[in-house]
């Protein structure tokens, strides 16, 4: 099994001067590892009275706190112990879990469970979870047994009395499609509480992003390219007080006989996806709803995604194969949220 990474912040300190005319504000970086990837925290002209130091160590427990409660990689972590209980009545959980999982299972039902927490025992058949393991297509024996365990239904919470229940037992979920969202916004919620009014927030790609860049403009973000072997920008956008997200099929997949299996599996299906649709990016008021949503968007493909992104008023930015090429689509929602 392969073990998570423990947040570690670094500074990585960059003081920008004003020079010909130019007025940028001073702004240092923090870096670090967690989740099994890496995270960066950006902030410009932060209050002179915030010690460094405490921020960092700051940094580094709140995001051992996320890994906590969150990485199915971490035998007694809130999830794992939820997924490892062998009952069907309600057991007491940590108010922050349960908490958690309700506005998860939230965005499941607003997206007809596009976005399915339960989704881990498909995940794991499929290699893509916390065994390390070949990958190879399932029997479909096996998908059908594993779809059994999946239905974002299966899950309850009573979360004034701190509390949840899963029917039946051998339910398995699975928050990686929420975790480093959420980190990202732990994370702005602790700077908010140092009075950082401008920053940039970064978890594994996910995104946080308030007030102003170095430049004193809103912050400017690329959008990938979805290309599996190169890192290059489709799009900039710019953007502030907001969370950003992107899924896509292009980084985490495996080939078996000449054909490409994507990790983002589809929970009515039981196979990962296999349509047009490469890439997709969210702008919302947080990040861990960017990246639930970017996720459901993602599996509902070009046609369906981007219709649900219209109706439920989602700024989404769809990247799709169209023969050789990458054809981009905007909802109304998200041209109005950025600027060039």
């Amino acid at each position: 099994m392969r073990a998570p990474s423990l947040p570690t912040a670094a500074f990585a300190l960059l003081y920008l001067t004003a020079c010909d005319g130019d007025t940028r504000l001073p702004q240092y970086e923090l870096t670090g590892e967690t989740m099994g990837t890496t995270f960066g925290v950006k902030l410009v002209a932060p209050p002179e009275s915030l010690s460094r130091q405490r921020l960092s160590d700051e940094i580094d427990r709140a995001l051992e706190a996320v890994n906590a409660m969150t990485s199915t990689y971490i035998d007694d972590s809130d999830i794992s112990r939820f997924n490892a209980n062998p009952s069907t009545d309600w057991i007491d959980v940590s108010p922050e879990f349960c908490d958690v999982v309700s506005e998860a299972l939230r965005i499941s039902e607003l997206t007809d469970g596009a976005f399915d927490i339960t989704v881990g025992p498909l995940v794991n058949l499929w290699g893509f979870g916390p065994a390390d393991v070949e990958p190879e297509p399932p029997a479909e024996a096996d998908i059908s047994a594993a779809m059994q365990r999946v239905g974002y239904q299966r899950v309850e919470t009573r979360c004034a009395e701190s509390a949840m229940r899963k029917d039946p037992a051998d339910v398995y979920i699975d928050l990686s499609a929420w975790a480093k969202g959420y980190a990202v916004d732990q994370l702005a919620a602790l700077l908010d509480a140092n009075d950082v009014e401008n920053y940039l927030v970064e978890v594994g790609g996910e995104l946080r992003l308030r007030g102003k860049n170095a430049e004193q403009r809103n912050w400017a973000i690329a959008i990938e390219k979805p290309l599996p072997l190169a890192r290059a920008p489709e799009r900039v956008i710019r953007v502030t007080d907001v969370g950003v997200a992107t899924s896509g099929d292009y980084r985490n997949f495996f080939e078996y006989e000449g054909q490409l299996f994507s990790h983002t599996i589809d929970s009515k299906t039981g196979w990962p996806v296999a349509h047009q649709l490469a890439a997709v990016t969210v702008i919302a008021d947080s990040a861990a709803e960017a990246d639930a949503l970017a996720t459901a968007l993602l599996v509902l493909g070009p046609g369906e995604g981007v219709a649900l992104a219209e109706k439920l008023d989602v700024a989404g930015y769809f990247l799709v194969r169209r023969e050789d090429e990458i054809e981009a689509t905007s909802t109304s929602s998200f041209d109005r949220r950025v600027t060039m």
